[in-house]
């Protein structure tokens, strides 16, 4: 950010492409609080990620306990 070399020539330097190190510049940018309004940080993005993770497990235990009760509950009426 404060060489005087252009994006391509540091990405060239870093064995890394310019879109990849532009991508890398702006959440650099955003985890300053210096993105556009509504731009997620790192630590945001990682705290999404994990929420919606946990949500899938939830959803999926209660998809379980929900026809286990229906098993149960036929399994009584016979």
């Amino acid at each position: 950010m404060s060489s005087e070399k252009t994006v391509t020539e540091v990405a060239r330097d870093l064995g890394v492409s310019p879109e990849g190190l532009r991508g890398w510049v702006e959440q650099a940018k955003v985890d300053r609080g210096e993105g556009p309004a509504g731009a997620l940080t790192t630590a945001e993005r990682e705290e999404l990620v994990r929420l919606r993770r946990k949500v899938r497990e939830q959803e999926a235990t209660i998809d379980v306990r929900g026809k286990a009760t229906a098993f149960f509950a036929q399994d009584k009426m016979r």
